[in-house]
């Protein structure tokens, strides 16, 4: 059973940074894409990052490009977000997302994961 724990949000300034990782507790030998999401007050959740299996391919959405990096950690079952020059419209809380298909793409649908962690708040203040 996959078992998602997102942890690292928190107060920043605007122009700031944090990194949010995700761990996967439940499981044991499995690999899966894993993504990142946001969801801002009144506002729908929206797809932010996500990484392959592998690592070595990664897609980002156009608000993040240049400044959110995903990556992970196989020998930790972690996943992160380092996020840079943090804007205030970044704040949201942000949930990680595993997707068990082996296909990398159209990911940035959420029916598209299929197991999700309880979420971490990002603030930023101007």
């Amino acid at each position: 059973q996959v078992q998602l724990v997102e942890s690292g949000g928190g107060l920043v300034q605007a122009g700031g940074s944090l990194r949010l990782s995700c761990a996967d507790s439940g499981r044991t030998d499995s690999t899966y894409i894993m993504g990142w999401f946001r969801q801002a007050p009144g506002k729908e959740r929206e797809f932010v990052a996500a990484v392959s299996r592998s690592g070595g391919a990664r897609v980002y959405a156009d608000s993040v490009k240049g400044r959110f990096t995903i990556s992970r950690e196989k020998a930790k079952n972690t996943v992160y977000l380092q996020m840079n020059t943090l804007k205030p419209e970044d704040a949201a809380v942000y949930y990680c997302a595993a997707r068990t298909s082996l296909l990398f793409r159209n990911l940035s649908g959420m029916d598209k994961y299929d197991y999700w962690g309880q979420g971490t708040q990002v603030t930023v203040s101007s």
